[in-house]
């Protein structure tokens, strides 16, 4: 389990086919404190350390792993949103995060708004019924506020969050970029409520 609240970027120093892609991920965690086998959120998506060193550590990422999360990814040079899995004791400091991708969004405006930016992102129509003002959701692996939910024509939504200062500083999207993918995953409390929605309309037909 995650909080969405990030605690360093790590840059992907290289990646080998061995059935699997073996990312390897150059960063400043204390690896001495880290498991293999332990799970660490890479912009939203959890996966497991398979190896390690100091600077760095490396983890197997599947083609289903590959297929769900944003185009380029997992690329040599690109930087990963990092958060080790909460202990019990740590503070929750921004809201239940499981890990596990639900969809790709794409980011459709960004603009100026007092000392934050505001970004504009689509998402698929699959996760619209999930987004509501003042939920939350988690973008490339960061807890953030929606603050706004615009439901489109074809079933699709554009929903929009506020970047402060701080989070453009310690996170990736500070330089994310009109039309960039982006790993989305929904509150898993929404998650809950649309599986109960969902039987109970089924069971009233």
């Amino acid at each position: 389990m995650f909080t969405g609240i990030i605690t360093a970027v790590g840059t992907i120093s290289a990646v080998e086919s061995r059935g699997d892609q073996r990312v390897t991920i150059a960063c400043d965690y204390d690896v001495d404190s880290i498991d293999i086998g332990a799970s660490i959120a890479c912009s939203g998506a959890c996966m497991t350390v398979v190896e390690k060193a100091p600077g760095w550590f490396s983890v197997d990422v599947s083609a289903e792993s590959i297929s769900r999360t944003a185009a380029g990814q997992w690329v040599q040079g690109n930087k990963l949103n990092l958060e080790r899995s909460v202990r019990v004791g740590d503070e929750l400091g921004g809201h239940i995060v499981t890990g596990h991708v639900d969809g790709v969004g794409h980011i459709a405006s960004i603009a100026s708004e007092g000392d934050s930016t505001r970004i504009d992102i689509a998402a698929p129509a699959d996760l619209a019924r999930y987004l509501a003002a003042k939920g939350s959701i988690t973008v490339d692996g960061v807890s953030l506020t929606v603050n706004s939910v615009t439901d489109q024509p074809d079933g699709t939504v554009v929903f929009g969050i506020n970047i402060i200062p701080h989070t453009a500083a310690v996170t990736t999207l500070g330089e994310r970029q009109i039309h960039d993918g982006v790993n989305l995953e929904i509150d898993v409390l929404a998650r809950y409520l649309g599986r109960m929605e969902q039987l109970r309309n089924h069971i009233s037909m």
